[in-house]
């Protein structure tokens, strides 16, 4: 027997997933501009010079990481987790990988690329740490759902996902102080960047929290389990 969604219904579902892809509008067009930048022969600059001496780290970078801001605002979806198990799946067989290589090209940038100029130590600091955070929450998750742990498999991804997606709410942290007093310090900086990512991780622990208090299936058959082979294909 099946049971009928009304519109109505359906478009509360939508409505996480669509703001999520909105947030991670600003950053993903910013990279897109950068990958015309860098493969267009645009002239190089001071601003610009780390990414024409190194361009596959950051070019690796604004790939992974849009896709795996689109693709995971779809996770979010109940309908796609419960009722198409197959493509929730599939959509995690990219999302891992793809999740890894935007984390760890962060993390590369960081420690290699030249610092750019308003950038300081503890924003360097910063990077490090919810980088770390992001790739680590994505192996723990990754290997909670290898347990069957379902419960924790979507509490670090869901963490993981919401350090992925700080670029997108950084832009309402640092734009409405440049409006109001220009361009920050290092500090300042390095604390408006900061707010992003603990903004994104405080909303992620409030939808954790507000999950595990719903009754919920906490393992799923061997028919449904993401399997190492599945990602490696």
């Amino acid at each position: 027997m099946t049971t009928a969604v009304s519109p109505s219904s359906a478009k509360p579902a939508w409505k996480l997933p669509a703001a999520l892809i909105i947030l991670s509008a600003v950053p993903i067009v910013a990279g897109a501009f950068r990958v015309a930048e860098l493969t267009g022969g645009a002239e190089v600059t001071p601003a610009n010079a780390r990414f024409f001496a190194s361009p596959v780290p950051v070019l690796l970078h604004i790939v992974s990481a849009s896709v795996y801001c689109v693709l995971g605002a779809f996770q979010f979806v109940p309908r796609l987790r419960s009722r198409k198990v197959g493509w929730h799946r599939a959509a995690g067989r990219l999302l891992v990988p793809f999740g890894i290589v935007a984390a760890l090209s962060g993390l590369w940038m960081t420690l290699f690329y030249p610092l750019p100029s308003g950038d300081g130590e503890l924003l360097t600091g910063f990077r490090l740490f919810f980088g770390s955070a992001m790739l680590l929450s994505i192996v723990l998750g990754f290997a909670a759902i290898m347990r069957r742990d379902i419960a924790r498999h979507s509490a670090w991804m869901i963490r993981g996902y919401a350090i992925g997606l700080g670029a997108g709410t950084q832009v309402f942290t640092l734009l409405p102080w440049m409006l109001v007093f220009g361009i920050p310090g290092e500090f300042t900086k390095a604390l408006l960047m900061a707010a992003g990512w603990v903004i994104n991780l405080a909303v992620a622990e409030w939808i954790i929290r507000k999950r595990l208090a719903k009754p919920r299936r906490t393992s799923v058959p061997d028919s449904q389990l993401l399997r190492p082979a599945d990602v490696s294909r």
